[in-house]
């Protein structure tokens, strides 16, 4: 064991849905378990904290952190891997760009706290207590992490070397990665491992865009029933397709649903908002401004469209300075 890589997974802010697609490469887990050790993975196995404290600097050759920061702790365990790591890797869309979980910087803590412990139609908080950083109780003192309020990417907290994008990631990438890291045949620092094209130049429905498009209706997915071969643009429905990275293949458009971004943007595009919002706006077909107008209008939730993945990175959510993903 001694001889063997070190790697830690570590989750954040996050919903577990990434260390489950680790434990999704089935088989080829094994192979990745006999050449690496494994010293941190709350999901798997149960290790304690001031074991990875007790280690060297730079110990660990890989640690993989999953999930936005969004609290202490979260903050706590994410400069410790750092420290203890050659590599850190951000892994899937909340650690490369804030996620889903992002969206909650549209509101404040306060806002947060009281709709979840006061304001919500089923809480029953009659004396409105609201959960504390340290309590006391018969004599001892009960800590919990402070609850920041904003939620943070991890390049915006800690130093990274690469990232691998998704909701979750997909199997190939996650093996492409692994082998890299024990290899030693990795890309320059900063890179994405993921490919470098836009999602519509693999796309399936590619064969049957037409040559000019033009948007007179906006349709929600739920409300028609889309052709399965036909790009959901051209149909009218919002699809992320143009803005975002290749390299999830396809999955959630082979299942007849658009695209929503989860692999963030393309090389060259610094913000996938705006950068949609520009293609989009370029097919809509209308006469008149008031036309113009009711068909913007007709898009319901824009922010949650078009920034469900990537908020905090995004000129709308970046609070701190924070180094930007490379190409």
């Amino acid at each position: 064991m001694a001889n063997k890589p070190k790697v830690a997974i570590y989750w954040l802010g996050a919903c577990a849905g990434c260390d489950e697609a680790i434990v999704d490469l089935n088989e080829a887990i094994l192979q990745v378990v006999e050449t690496v050790e494994i010293v941190l993975w709350p999901l798997a196995m149960d290790f304690k904290y001031d074991r990875i404290e007790a280690m060297g600097d730079e110990e660990i050759t890989l640690s993989i952190l999953t999930g936005s920061v969004r609290n202490s702790d979260h903050e706590e365990m994410a400069r410790l891997l750092r420290k203890k790591s050659k590599l850190v890797l951000a892994f899937g869309a909340c650690a490369c760009f804030g996620g889903t979980a992002g969206l909650a910087n549209f509101k404040t803590r306060e806002d947060i706290f009281n709709w979840v412990y006061r304001d919500a139609p089923t809480v029953v908080n009659p004396e409105t207590k609201f959960p504390q950083t340290e309590t006391r109780i018969n004599g001892k003192i009960l800590t919990l992490p402070e609850f920041y309020d904003h939620v943070y990417t991890l390049n915006q907290i800690i130093d990274v070397d690469f990232y691998l994008p998704g909701c979750p990631p997909p199997p190939d990438l996650i093996a492409n990665a692994v082998n890299a890291v024990v290899s030693g045949d990795l890309p320059p620092k900063g890179s994405t491992l993921a490919p470098r094209s836009a999602l519509c130049d693999t796309c399936s429905r590619n064969k049957k865009k037409p040559s000019r498009m033009e948007i007179r209706q906006i349709k929600r997915i739920h409300e028609v029933e889309a052709d399965p071969d036909s790009c959901f643009l051209a149909q009218g429905i919002i699809c992320l397709g143009p803005a975002t990275r290749s390299g999830c293949g396809e999955t959630c458009i082979k299942t007849n649903i658009p695209c929503r971004g989860c692999f963030g943007p393309p090389p060259g595009v610094v913000g996938a908002g705006p950068k949609y919002l520009s293609a989009l706006t370029s097919l809509i077909k209308a006469e008149t401004d008031e036309d113009i107008r009711e068909i913007i209008d007709s898009i319901d939730d824009p922010a949650g469209y078009f920034y469900r993945f990537t908020e905090p990175t995004s000129i709308l959510g970046r609070k701190m300075p924070g180094k930007q993903m490379e190409e």
